[in-house]
């Protein structure tokens, strides 16, 4: 008798939730609106991995079910921790892409697929990107981060420093590359941003500074897996790929802060045809390209 999945694990699957640190942040959102008093009480990884194994004796805590029930509506908790009803784990399959006309096409005239390249989301600025998917969303179980930009702020200013210690010493591999503090690119931008006080200077030195004396506090073993370097040259995006799977692209716009630039999510597709293999080239390439620190 073949397996049967429970329902919440399928669903999980499904929204793209299955990653621990994006189902918590998908959890808190949900509690927000059931009872604020429950944001920040997500089960803990193993906790998750119980409920979604199938091995459950009983329902969990009322106020954990529902949660959940906030997150899934339509379903009981009842049917959440239930095996996968054969319909819904017929939708495990991806969906057919979008298809459209080329242009000036009639009907009949012949049509090609239109596959979004990667893009799992497109947000107006940093900001909006920010509070859909905050920092310890991306992180927190991430085995590998390699990002690329000018202050890296993302993780240097919005993600904690025990965090990272306690990503680099259980085995994370980071890789940062900072714009030459000491550099003409980072004049240059600072004259298109209008800053006079030199504020782009000062704060990717303090952030290289935050990383690197996080490098000289991790134990021996665990200090060649944060790696530090600079590049000087024009900016034109910031990149940060997480695990091989998910790329975050920002770009630098003309005489616009770097928060209030657009943010695309990208998801690597299997055949790797789409934006996430351009980006990763772009970081790869800039990177060896680059002094080490």
């Amino acid at each position: 008798m073949s397996y049967q999945p429970i329902l919440l694990q399928i669903l999980l699957q499904q929204h793209q939730w299955h990653r621990y640190g994006i189902f918590r942040a998908a959890y808190d959102d949900a509690a927000k609106k059931v009872d604020r008093d429950l944001v920040g009480t997500a089960p803990s990884r193993a906790q998750l991995h119980r409920w979604t194994s199938g091995d459950l004796k009983r329902l969990p805590y009322t106020n954990h079910c529902r949660v959940l029930e906030n997150m899934f509506p339509g379903w009981t908790a009842e049917q959440l921790f239930a095996p996968c009803p054969d319909d819904v784990l017929s939708r495990r399959r991806p969906a057919p892409r979008p298809v459209v006309r080329r242009p000036g096409s009639g009907a009949g005239a012949h049509e090609r697929d239109a596959p979004l390249a990667d893009v799992a989301g497109v947000f107006g600025t940093r900001a909006e990107f920010a509070y859909a998917m905050p920092p310890h969303a991306m992180f927190d179980d991430a085995r590998e981060i390699r990002a690329a930009g000018l202050s890296l702020n993302l993780i240097c200013q919005q993600y904690p420093d025990q965090g990272l210690h306690r990503l680099i010493e259980s085995g994370t591999e980071l890789q940062c590359l900072f714009l030459d503090p000491d550099g003409a690119a980072i004049k240059a931008r600072e004259r298109e941003e209008g800053y006079t006080d030199h504020h782009l200077i000062m704060l990717t030195k303090l952030n290289i500074e935050v990383l690197s004396r996080l490098r000289d506090r991790l134990p021996a073993e665990a200090k060649d897996r944060l790696s530090l370097a600079v590049y000087d040259e024009t900016i034109r995006f910031s990149i940060v790929l997480v695990d091989a799977e998910t790329c975050v692209v920002q770009p630098y716009l003309p005489q616009a802060r770097g928060v209030d630039s657009p943010t695309f999510l990208l998801h690597k597709s299997p055949d790797e045809t789409g934006l996430y293999s351009t980006f990763e080239r772009v970081y790869t390439e800039l990177w060896g390209r680059s002094r080490s620190i």
